[in-house]
């Protein structure tokens, strides 16, 4: 899972949206670092990653990738999961739309940046200014998303190439998606994540 998705099975289980979005700055153990409230949505994020991770459906959609980006597929397919969840998003959550769920995220979110790692900030100067999630829905959105990670990493360069691995299989993972998500919604809203 991705930016968007993190967010949203957050605000389902009624988790921290900041701690889920903070996650992947956090190394090590976050509990004498953050609140209480953070330090949940930090461990609901990284629940949620090897969860996902293990999905059958998600170690079958990395066998669709080329030899030559096998490597990084875990990474885009994560982005390919919030292109979904923002293309439908009126049907996952038609309480609210979109643009608004960004706003509320959004507003929650600031509360911590002045207390949160540079990295972090530096993300959200960007995330919420450039309308990432609700751009996520363009596919050539999600192509300079990927080249930006490559660019930015040089180990994962492979990231560049991955894009053709998700035009080959869009339909493919797109079903994909529809065959896991919306339980993991349930889960969320059941508090089981």
């Amino acid at each position: 899972m991705n930016f968007l998705a993190h967010l949203h099975l957050a605000h389902l289980a009624d988790s921290s949206l900041p701690g889920n979005l903070l996650a992947d700055f956090v190394r090590g153990n976050p509990d004498d670092a953050y609140s209480p409230e953070i330090v949940s949505g930090i461990y609901m994020h990284r629940r949620i990653d090897v969860l996902t991770d293990n999905l059958p459906e998600v170690k079958a959609a990395r066998d669709w990738f080329r030899p030559e980006t096998r490597r990084v597929s875990p990474i885009t397919l994560d982005v390919m999961w919030d292109h979904f969840l923002s293309l439908h998003w009126p049907a996952l959550s038609p309480e609210i739309s979109l643009p608004d769920f960004v706003g509320y995220a959004h507003a929650q979110v600031s509360e911590i940046l002045p207390d949160s790692p540079p990295r972090f900030v530096n993300l959200n100067d960007y995330l919420w200014s450039e309308r990432w999630l609700e751009r996520y829905r363009d596919m050539d959105f999600i192509q300079r998303v990927l080249n930006g990670m490559a660019s930015r990493r040089p180990r994962l360069d492979a990231l560049r190439d991955s894009w053709q691995d998700l035009d080959a299989n869009y339909d493919k993972l797109e079903e994909t998606f529809w065959a896991f998500y919306p339980r993991m919604m349930s889960q969320a809203k059941a508090q089981e994540l």
